[in-house]
């Protein structure tokens, strides 16, 4: 019965170790998905790529790309874009419309500065840190 135990708590704790050594990754530019790079080159022409992070977690893959200026990237492992945040404002070209003519029309002198889409819906960060949340559509559901 002790062996049992100690061979159970041995498995795993190594278990434990292999799936925490795998779970980040620095890759080159070359090692993202090409539709990441092709989105890199048409909406952040120009700026440098300074690190690509590949992350695994809990059986997903996804991609933190650092660019020159303050700009963090993420996409999933198909090169799929899941949200972008920055030091300043974020590229009109990357901001769903819907997005962006609410923020235009609700609140002028304000900028997005992060952007995330996740199984919920929406959510953007203005320039003031206020939060705006909405669903996968683009409609406006409330302020966070």
């Amino acid at each position: 019965m002790k062996k049992t135990n100690y061979l159970m708590v041995l498995l795993s704790t190594v278990w434990i170790l292999a799936a925490a050594c795998d779970k980040e990754k620095i890759v080159s530019a070359d090692g993202l998905p090409p539709k990441a790079q092709a989105y890199i080159t048409q909406h952040f022409p120009g700026y440098e790529i300074l690190q690509v992070v590949k992350e695994r977690d809990d059986l997903k893959t996804s991609y933190d790309v650092y660019l020159s200026e303050g700009y963090n990237l993420d996409f999933d492992k198909n090169g799929k874009i899941l949200g972008a945040e920055g030091a300043n404002k974020l590229p009109d070209s990357i901001v769903p419309p819907s997005l962006l003519a609410y923020v235009n029309t609700h609140y002028p002198d304000l900028f997005i500065r992060d952007w995330e889409l996740d199984d919920r819906g929406q959510e953007i960060k203005l320039s003031n840190e206020m939060e705006l949340r909405f669903d996968k559509d683009g409609n406006f559901l409330r302020i966070d």
